[in-house]
């Protein structure tokens, strides 16, 4: 699927993806005939000799749902009962996919077409009332109410950085009991301290999660952290997971106003006090999913000075938002924002409306449309995007620009997939080089060579089969360099 991102201005086109797990499929058995021969087959069977044949096809070490083509879904569910519906991201939770019975037998289909890259939560309702998991499939998605099986198309793959690594440094957790005066309430706020902090003596970036607890139970956020930290994918980062009281009132009702200044008055100052934390608002960014986009939408736009750098997945976005984004003068933000083709569809033309408002007013953003759902493993397996986005990691490669007048700049977009454009500016007539290299310098190939004879230029690099993680760029000038990060996504 082809999508626009736009960041710094510009449109690029980019191929959206979701790193989940691949199913392994294979059509075995029954002479490796599609699932729809199959059902033809027992249809022109007696009724009375179905029932083997389905026993022969479901013994027959199919993956459940069964994927043909990349594309063509059955989902299959065997036993009894007078109606089988599947619901799930793809209905909106309605229940009205009717699986079909095969008469005489215990087995119900129902087939559709999705991306290669979706994955959606689904459950089987039984008779109209009883929600089930699909019992041939082992891949679940846990959420605030609990697990839904996951379909997981083929071209999807599971990033890394949210399984636990015992061998890599990990960040800590630690609780404090916070009472709110704006909103007369308490709740119990953790706050993640990055591998080295206690040895450190610097001041470390912040992000503030809305919907703290989930994204740490439920988003993995401290695994990821740890890994995109190890790995040299972000710099590290102090990260507040806060929880809400009232979450709808919170985040997007009556109490949305008291709660931002208890963040800004009451719960940042205390932080900022305690623990080293930068003041920059370029270095201080807010993240929310749903209702907590939203929330985290209203406290960039009230308090840019305080967070400079806001992220949204699947976001509501209140009319107040988009009429002050459209209606004021540029805030002092960068933003990120993505959305699922299967989200809930009032939210939508919501991100939409606010994407365009962003572009028109020039802001420095990205934007991604994923095929999947309005669910925390959606969340998760994004959230990376946003974190290296607002947080890249610094090269640590000594810049010498002598008394040359040239300039690399970041390339955008970043992270990315199947290519990027890396920008520089020199003195027209200069010889120059632009070379990939590891995160410990070695090299990899020279991306351009020769002499530029205009101030500006541009570069685009397609990252051919490298493997996920963040390379550096380096140009090169008559003895002096300048070297920044990129980060290949798979």
């Amino acid at each position: 699927m082809i999508d626009r991102v736009y960041y710094k201005g510009r449109v690029i086109l980019v191929q959206t993806i979701c790193l989940i797990s691949i199913m392994g499929f294979q059509i075995t058995g029954l002479q490796a005939q599609n699932f729809q021969q199959f059902i033809d087959y027992l249809n022109a069977l007696p009724e009375n000799q179905r029932q083997a044949k389905v026993d022969s096809f479901m013994n027959a070490g199919h993956a459940f749902p069964y994927i043909e083509t990349d594309t063509l879904v059955s989902f299959v569910y065997q036993g009894n009962g007078q109606a089988i519906a599947v619901a799930g991201d793809a209905t909106v939770w309605v229940p009205d996919l009717d699986m079909l019975q095969v008469a005489g037998t215990d087995f119900w289909y129902y087939q559709a077409v999705y991306e290669p890259d979706a994955r959606l939560d689904y459950k089987f309702v039984k008779n109209g009332a009883t929600w089930l998991l699909d019992p041939l499939n082992p891949w679940t998605c846990t959420g605030g109410y609990g697990p839904n099986s996951e379909l997981r198309m083929p071209a999807c793959t599971i990033p890394p950085e949210i399984a636990y690594y015992p061998a890599i440094p990990h960040g800590t957790l630690h609780d404090t009991l916070f009472h709110s005066t704006n909103l007369g309430n308490s709740r119990t706020v953790k706050i993640y301290l990055p591998a080295g902090y206690d040895t450190a003596t610097k001041a470390y970036p912040v992000i503030l999660f809305h919907d703290g607890l989930e994204f740490i139970t439920l988003g993995e956020a401290p695994n990821i952290l740890d890994y995109l930290i190890s790995h040299q994918m972000m710099v590290p980062v102090i990260a507040i997971f806060v929880p809400p009281v009232n979450r709808t009132q919170e985040y997007a009702g009556s109490q949305k106003e008291p709660f931002r200044k208890f963040i800004i008055e009451e719960l940042m100052p205390v932080y900022d006090t305690k623990y080293r934390i930068e003041t920059d608002p370029q270095k201080r960014a807010m993240i929310g999913a749903s209702n907590g986009g939203n929330i985290s939408l209203y406290i960039g736009m009230k308090n840019p000075e305080s967070f400079g750098r806001i992220a949204t997945q699947s976001s509501n976005v209140q009319t107040e938002i988009s009429n002050t984004f459209q209606g004021s003068d540029k805030l002092d933000l960068e933003l990120y924002l993505d959305i699922g083709k299967y989200d809930i569809p009032a939210l939508i033309p919501l991100v939409a409306n606010l994407v365009t408002i962003l572009e028109a007013k020039e802001y420095d953003f990205q934007h991604f449309i994923f095929n999947e759902g309005h669910s925390y493993c959606n969340w998760r397996d994004h959230l990376r995007l946003p974190l290296i986005q607002f947080f890249p990691f610094n090269t640590g490669i000594k810049e010498d620009r002598g008394q040359l007048d040239f300039e690399l700049n970041q390339n955008y977009p970043n992270p990315f997939r199947d290519q990027t454009t890396i920008p520089f500016s020199l003195t027209p007539g200069t010889e120059a080089t632009l070379v990939l290299q590891t995160m410990s310098g070695q090299h990899l190939e020279t991306l351009a060579s020769g002499l530029f004879n205009q101030p500006t230029n541009e570069v685009v690099f397609h990252p051919k089969n490298y493997p996920s993680g963040s390379y550096h760029y380096t140009l090169f000038v008559k003895g002096a360099s300048q070297s920044k990060t990129l980060t290949i996504i798979r």
